[in-house]
C-alpha cells in the first residue's frame, strides 16, 4: 500500500520555489497516523493547497507582466495557487478517494504540484 497523504503534508509547484502544506477539509473520518488524510477535493487554494513560495511561470499574468516590466528579466511573484482538482495515486479508504504519495494537482499557471512529504511514515497492515 502506497504512503496516504495526510494533514500537514508538504508539496511543491514545478514554478514554485518553496515547499507548501496541504491539509484536509473534506475528510474528518479516515486517518493516518491521526491526522485527517486529504482526499481528491482536498484542492482548493489557500485552503487545502498553501503557496509555494514565488512564482516563476511566464503563464502567471502577474510574473508575466513583473517580468515585462523588467526588461524580460525574470521576475518571480507571490505564488497564489489556482489550483485543479488531485488526480493520480489514489487508493479508496472507507470508499473515500484517498491522495497517495503520487498523486498531482494541476495549476492554471502551467505548474504541477506533486507531493514531497506525504505526511505519513509508516503502515501498518493487518
Amino acid at each position: 500500500m502506497s504512503l496516504m497523504v495526510a494533514t500537514g503534508a508538504m508539496c511543491m509547484c514545478s514554478f514554485g520555489t518553496a515547499p507548501g502544506n496541504v491539509s484536509s477539509t473534506n475528510n474528518q473520518i479516515v486517518l493516518a497516523e491521526g491526522k485527517p488524510v486529504c482526499v481528491i477535493t482536498d484542492a482548493a487554494p489557500m485552503v487545502n493547497i498553501s503557496p509555494c513560495g514565488m512564482c516563476t511561470s511566464l503563464a502567471n499574468p502577474q510574473v508575466a507582466a513583473a517580468t515585462a516590466a523588467a526588461m524580460g528579466v525574470l521576475t518571480p511573484q507571490p505564488c497564489i495557487p489556482a489550483t485543479q482538482v488531485w488526480s493520480g495515486g489514489m487508493v479508496l479508504v472507507g470508499g473515500k478517494p484517498c491522495l497517495t504519495l503520487e498523486s498531482k494537482c494541476m495549476c492554471t499557471y502551467a505548474g504541477v504540484i506533486s507531493i514531497t512529504n506525504p505526511g505519513q511514515t509508516k503502515v501498518v497492515t493487518g
